[in-house]
């Protein structure tokens, strides 16, 4: 992939951003819940998680190195899983109320799937060792 550290740092920063933008409107209570606030901390701080998968993930793209790049598909992996829990956990009706989903949850959807698709097109040159030259057998 030609732009993949460009993608994979413009989805770690909407990754990031999208944490502080708000991700469900309860109608009952009046209040947006974002990645850092809910009604008594019901929900947690989601965002602080997503915070450090964005970080982990910028620097482990900028890392050229095989493990990195295997690394950096685990973390990418571990966050849509995180997201599939924090998605049906903000979204769910509870006692005839039902959230109204908003554009930072979307956002999140949009970066974590990208920051997965960018894991699996690093652009990483390997060399090629030539097994040849290197197990030559002198003959007499």
């Amino acid at each position: 992939m030609k732009y993949y550290k460009l993608t994979g740092f413009l989805a770690c920063l909407l990754l990031a951003i999208s944490c502080f933008l708000p991700w469900a409107y309860y109608p009952d209570l009046h209040k947006s819940f974002t990645g850092f606030f809910s009604e008594q901390n019901m929900y947690g701080r989601p965002g602080k998680v997503f915070i450090f998968f964005a970080i982990s993930s910028l620097a482990l793209i900028f890392i050229n190195k095989i493990w990195a790049k295997r690394t950096l598909i685990f973390f990418a992996a571990l966050n849509i899983g995180y997201l599939l829990k924090t998605y049906v956990i903000f979204t769910s009706c509870y006692n005839t109320y039902c959230p109204q989903k908003q554009y930072g949850l979307y956002l999140l959807i949009l970066s974590s799937v990208v920051l997965l698709i960018a894991a699996f097109f690093p652009d990483l040159k390997l060399e090629i060792k030539d097994e040849d030259s290197s197990s030559e057998v002198n003959e007499e």
